[in-house]
């Protein structure tokens, strides 16, 4: 998939044809869209975003050279996806900050989600599904990635469903286990914010799994202007806020935190009304139980090259701040519209969210907005803020991250001075429409 070439112009403001990047190791298709064809602050409080952003620019080079990863015989019962996890403690961290009880951005319970069936208790049949598919019609195709093909169906009471064929080899091999993982992962979650489970089937060497169908296209998609309508800074700012509720909810208010593992904006999914549904969890993982006193999981790297941990890929310690610094890294590319590597753009330019930190910390925030974005006074206040959260995020030690929860309820107070400006904005020019109007008819 191409990206277009910013026909739009150099416009400037304020606020927020390459591949996707290969997947380390390879995965599940993103998502299941067909991607194989990611109040102002004080002076004080923006140094010290500065430094960290400085900071943050010198190690993005080691996300791109993960480490190698040892080869194995994978099954659903020895492997280390399934088992208790390898964890390490350095300390313990308060079990009081998580309450999975809690009613914060509606995480708690399945009252979040409207749907015309009950998410991961249907049995289906081969039947059902070959019907559905109209036995996996090519003109039912709507993505192909590592995992398999995925194809639209429509189930027997009307609901429309993805349904992901897992490749024929894919239980011999590594993928199987990935395969299992976001089975698991998607059978104890449900929020409004991500891809509902339906069910699944396994019948002799076809491995089925039934999602909800999205119809809008990935957000990769959106900020490529395939879906023709470029998204505004406003809708942008919903779907970051839309993709933190749903981290915070894996985080903080599942049974046990899951740790997703490939946030990124091709495993985002927008609905008609461009509110985003995070899917894939076919690297998920359980964090470690911080209850005990583990602070993280030791595992092998998986994910994305460009939205990586750096301190995950060079330590191999997993925690919920590596999909935190994941989110860092879409945040810049919601403002920017670039992917997290662009190999055809000048070396400088080519990591972006290095080029971004650079440009924020040198006081030239306004040259990394996306082109094809209004210039506008909320635009560029939003602009500062998203990148000074980006900051944050990006540290690039986990301890320097903030979590979820803070990245959402920063987002919330960013939504909220940028509608104030925006009406502002709004009403300074009908003013000013009026007063050209008046001045015309006097003439």
């Amino acid at each position: 998939m191409k990206s277009p070439s910013s026909p739009y112009g150099g416009r400037k403001s304020t606020f927020g044809a390459l591949r996707t990047p290969e997947r380390v190791p390879y995965s599940p298709s993103s998502a299941y869209s067909d991607v194989s064809t990611a109040g102002t602050s004080s002076s004080s409080g923006r140094s010290r975003v500065a430094v960290a952003a400085r900071s943050v620019a010198g190690v993005f080079v080691a996300c791109f050279t993960p480490p190698e990863t040892k080869s194995s015989t994978y099954s659903v019962t020895d492997s280390e996806e399934f088992k208790a996890p390898s964890v390490a403690s350095d300390g313990s961290r308060a079990g009081s900050e998580r309450r999975r009880s809690s009613n914060f951005g509606g995480y708690a319970g399945s009252n979040n989600s409207t749907h015309v069936r009950e998410p991961g208790r249907v049995q289906f049949a081969m039947e059902d599904i070959l019907k559905a598919t109209r036995n996996f019609s090519p003109s039912f195709k709507i993505g192909q990635g590592g995992f398999g093909t995925v194809y639209k169906g429509r189930l027997e009471d009307g609901t429309v469903v993805a349904v992901k064929r897992a490749k024929k080899s894919v239980y011999d091999k590594h993928l199987g286990v990935e395969f299992q993982s976001e089975i698991r992962t998607l059978a104890q979650v449900e929020h409004l914010n991500l891809v509902r489970f339906y069910g699944c089937l396994e019948h002799q060497d076809e491995r089925i799994v039934v999602v909800e169908y999205v119809p809008n296209g990935t957000l990769r998609e959106h900020l490529d202007c395939i879906h023709v309508d470029i998204l505004d800074l406003a809708a942008r700012l919903e779907i970051a806020i839309d993709v933190a509720h749903a981290i915070t909810y894996l985080h903080m208010y599942t049974d046990h935190p899951i740790i997703h593992r490939d946030i990124k904006s091709s495993n985002i999914l927008l609905t008609e009304n461009l509110r985003a549904k995070v899917a894939d969890f076919g690297f998920a993982r359980m964090a470690a139980d911080s209850d005990s006193g583990a602070t993280h999981v030791s595992t092998q790297v998986k994910g994305t090259a460009g939205y990586l941990d750096p301190e995950y890929l060079r330590t191999y310690q997993l925690t919920e701040k590596s999909d935190v610094y994941s989110f860092g890294v879409l945040l810049v590319e919601l403002v920017t519209g670039r992917r997290p590597i662009e190999t055809k753009r000048e070396l400088k330019e080519r990591i972006t969210a290095r080029w971004a930190m650079k440009k924020f910390t040198d006081g030239d925030a306004i040259s990394v907005l996306d082109p094809k974005l209004e210039c506008s006074a909320a635009n560029h206040l939003a602009l500062e803020k998203i990148l000074e959260l980006a900051a944050q995020c990006l540290a690039p030690h986990r301890q320097n991250r903030p979590r979820m929860r803070m990245c959402a309820e920063i987002l919330w107070s960013i939504r909220k001075d940028y509608r104030e400006l925006s009406a502002s904005d709004f009403h300074s020019l009908s003013l000013s429409d009026r007063s050209e109007r008046s001045v015309s008819i006097k003439e």
